[in-house]
């Protein structure tokens, strides 16, 4: 099954979730009932100190993600065929707890706020059934003469 990165913006080099980025995280999302989830498993290069992930990449992990959710809901909610390329405007991450490097990492978004061209997301990471980061941010689809636009 493609994710919506492969299916919308396969040659998009974003370091979080660009599919053609070989050197990124490439994360995968895909729509879950009213959530867009992903799994994630870190690799040793990923860690901030023995077994646990560095926080820069739960952020960007959170990012990524969630500017996805907020594409797919806009796309849906405006009757587009594509989603419009977003940008984030905000966003919050609150590190809960050590985010360990060994196992699966579940990471849920949801749109909880939006408008024509917006969306406020909310997301989290989840290792062994335990919230570890949570994030909320505000997600801007682009315009023409906006670095971003069309870049998928």
């Amino acid at each position: 099954m493609l994710s919506l990165q492969e299916r919308y913006a396969p040659h998009n080099r974003c370091f979080g979730c660009g599919p053609s980025n070989e050197k990124g995280l490439r994360i995968r999302s895909f729509l879950e009932g009213d959530e867009v989830v992903a799994r994630f498993r870190p690799e040793p290069h990923h860690e901030a100190f023995p077994g646990v992930l560095n926080g820069g990449i739960c952020g960007a992990l959170l990012d990524c993600h969630s500017n996805w959710a907020a594409a797919h809901h806009l796309m849906v909610k405006n009757g587009e065929a594509t989603p419009p390329c977003c940008v984030t405007a905000d966003f919050h991450v609150v590190l809960k707890r050590p985010t360990p490097l060994d196992g699966e990492l579940l990471v849920k978004a949801r749109v909880v706020e939006s408008t024509a061209d917006r969306a406020i997301v909310e997301a989290t990471i989840e290792a062994g059934g335990k919230i570890t980061a949570t994030c909320r941010g505000t997600f801007v689809a682009v315009k023409e003469g906006h670095p971003a636009y069309h870049r998928w």
